[in-house]
């Protein structure tokens, strides 16, 4: 009798409804999610706790009873993917993968939060710990990650059925994401293509750093989406029923789904709930006694009740039997050679022969091939090979050279399909690219203009930071492209590109150092930026072609026994290069001819390689961009190059315009050597 007094009671209050027993648990597993992240927070002094706390009933929902995984085996192809888009509430991933007891994770790490050397970064890291898919922190990253996942289950579905491949990508994203130009790009191409097994949560808690979003945003979200062919749904974030069904009709859902969580930042903080001193600083350690008796929990910091734990620890075994008829059912097909073709990371023998007698055959022809062009015709070799690749371009498909004949349209129709449209979302592009290459079994291209990896670079820089293979064809890569004038023409993008970490830029010099190109960016486990010429380049002889140069990133390309100077150059520069040597031979002087692809490159050869290169005499460089980067291998007076913005004409006209031509070379270097 009084059992049943203190339920009607506790009714009453609004505590706890008709599935009020039920409900308790599940607000104390959210708990277990809200003072990890508390403590942590306020133990490192440093951190975003308002986010986990807003968050926390839908991430144990979400585990609880949808998320498709494996804690034991986080590599599983056919794993659900969750991405925290808004990383800076990363202790909800990380209080997550330990709850669930992913192993390399530990309470420990959870103490250790922000700390130098701890795989609990500030924000997720991927390749910290198994379990985080993708690195997130800069705003709608993740997102735009989570479309390109989506599309790369939607592919590899089509293409190996759907007992391999069948999952869905769920993403949390907050105002932040949304208010970022990014999430309109992805949003709205992932709409288009109907990407209806990605599920978006949208984190409605009305709060910004500065303060209330009203501040600075009025956006009607749902018609926004809803614009963009998505299906929304409205829930109360804290409301585990709502959340639940809200799912369910998700994944029966034929577009992509936005559920609009309406949350309060904070949660259960009496005096910081839904205020934004709850978004990026530690709640304090009188505020964190009053949340914990606010929300029932007498527990000391860091610690999970065994009951709590175990129930967290079990929510993967809800999968074991999917996981085992998965295994069964695939077993022969995930030993077999088809499926390798679409997981393995090198080039095959068969390939690579083909690529020297590609080499062989192009060495005769007399054609000036644009690299641009080159790139195409290189193309059009690998894709007979690689079953894998999603190429595409920001809307410069015909410029780019990016698609070839057999390559089918990747859309809703036709998932098969290999070639994606992307519009004119050149950042959308780029961070999809990225998703489409943490999913795995995807190779990922796209072109667009090496001006616009302006557009680009903040997924450039983070596809560098997690070590990620993919391919940004970018052409028009200098004053070279004339008429479209300086808007259009990069003379600081290489430069800037280059200081990246881990990135890889590439500037052939004509069609057999661009398939050389495509074959190390194919090959490597960084990205690859190939900057392509417009205009067409000579091809020139080499001794052998079963050696790839390009990957020494410098070589001779014409030598001397004797010389008295050398001039390193790229790309269309080398042409320039050579002609200027060849006048310079006429009054005796002999230039060395060194064409220098790629920087990156050439700093991982042997230091004897590299001396040999540079050799002792003195060093000259000619491309058409500014000098930064040339630095390190010549005199600042040494250089023939960009010191300005570009102008508007024929490109040859241009080139005289800005002195880099080989009467140029042929004056400067005759100056040079006899003052």
């Amino acid at each position: 009798m009084q059992i049943d007094i203190s339920v009607k009671d506790f009714k009453y209050r609004g505590i706890l409804n008709t599935n009020n027993i039920k409900l308790q648990k599940v607000s104390q597993l959210a708990n277990c999610i809200r003072f990890l992240a508390i403590d942590a927070v306020q133990k490192a002094n440093s951190g975003h706790p308002g986010m986990p706390m807003g968050m926390a009933d839908i991430a144990t929902i979400l585990y609880k009873n949808h998320l498709k995984f494996d804690s034991a085996d986080p590599k599983w192809i056919d794993r659900d993917r969750f991405i925290l888009s808004n990383g800076h509430g990363s202790m909800l991933l990380y209080a997550c993968l330990y709850l669930t007891g992913y192993k390399d994770i530990s309470l420990e790490d959870i103490k250790n939060f922000r700390q130098l050397k701890s795989p609990t970064a500030g924000h997720p890291e991927f390749g910290e710990l198994d379990g985080i898919e993708t690195t997130t922190g800069p705003l709608s990253q993740g997102l735009s990650n989570g479309v390109g996942f989506a599309m790369a289950e939607r592919k590899l579905s089509s293409a190996l059925g759907e007992d391999v491949i069948n999952h869905y990508t769920y993403v949390f994203a907050g105002d932040g994401c949304l208010m970022e130009g990014l999430s309109h790009e992805a949003c709205s191409l992932a709409g288009h293509l109907k990407l209806n097994k990605l599920i978006v949560f949208f984190d409605d808690n009305s709060i910004s750093i500065d303060g209330p979003l009203s501040l600075s945003s009025s956006d009607d979200v749902v018609k926004r989406f809803q614009s963009y062919n998505w299906n929304v749904l409205n829930v109360d974030g804290h409301n585990h029923d709502e959340i639940d069904d809200a799912i369910v009709q998700a994944k029966n859902s034929d577009k992509p789904t936005l559920i609009c969580c309406k949350t309060k930042i904070g949660f259960g903080s009496p005096n910081k709930e839904s205020k934004s001193s709850s978004h990026g600083s530690p709640l304090g350690k009188d505020e964190i006694e009053l949340t914990r008796k606010n929300l029932n929990w007498d527990h000391d910091e860091f610690r999970i009740p065994d009951d709590l734990l175990s129930q967290w620890r079990s929510f993967a075994g809800r999968n074991e039997n999917t996981k085992q008829k998965w295994e069964n059912k695939n077993k022969d097909f995930l030993n077999s050679d088809e499926i390798k073709k679409f997981f393995k990371s090198k080039l095959d023998n068969q390939i690579k022969e083909e690529i020297i007698n590609f080499k062989k055959k192009y060495s005769n022809d007399e054609t000036k091939y644009a690299t641009r062009k080159a790139s195409e015709k290189a193309l059009e070799l690998l894709n007979k090979h690689i079953k894998n690749f999603i190429g595409g371009s920001a809307d410069l498909t015909g410029s780019n050279n990016t698609k070839t004949s057999e390559m089918s349209i990747f859309n809703a129709n036709n998932y098969k399909g290999s070639y994606v449209y992307y519009g004119i979302r050149e950042h959308a592009m780029a961070g999809i690219m990225n998703g489409l290459a943490l999913h795995g079994g995807i190779r990922a291209y796209g072109g667009t203009f090496l001006v616009f990896s302006d557009y680009c670079r903040p997924s450039i820089r983070l596809s560098a930071l997690m070590n990620l293979p993919v391919v940004y064809v970018m052409t028009h890569d200098s004053i070279g492209l004339g008429e479209d004038g300086p808007t259009h023409q990069p003379v600081e993008h290489l430069a800037a590109l280059r200081s990246i970490p881990n990135l890889k830029v590439i500037r052939p010099c004509d069609i057999i150092e661009t398939i050389e190109s495509w074959e190390i960016a194919l090959e490597t486990k960084n990205p690859t930026i190939l900057a392509l010429t417009r205009q067409g380049l000579p091809t020139f002889k080499r001794e052998s072609y079963k050696e790839n140069l390009v990957n020494k990133g410098a070589y001779l390309i014409k030598n001397y026994s004797q010389y008295h100077a050398s001039i390193f150059a790229s790309g269309s520069e080398v042409e320039i290069a050579l002609e200027a040597s060849k006048k310079l031979e006429e009054i005796n002087i002999n230039l060395r001819v060194i064409s220098f692809p790629s920087m990156e490159l050439f700093e991982n050869q042997e230091n004897i390689y590299k001396k040999e290169i540079i050799g002792e005499k003195p060093c000259f460089a000619v491309e058409a961009g500014v000098i930064n980067g040339w630095e390190k291998y010549i005199d600042h007076k040494n250089f023939i190059g960009m010191n300005s913005f570009g102008e508007s004409g024929p490109y040859k006209d241009v080139y005289k315009h800005f002195g880099i031509t080989a009467d140029d070379i042929f004056e400067k270097i005759k100056f040079e050597l006899n003052s």
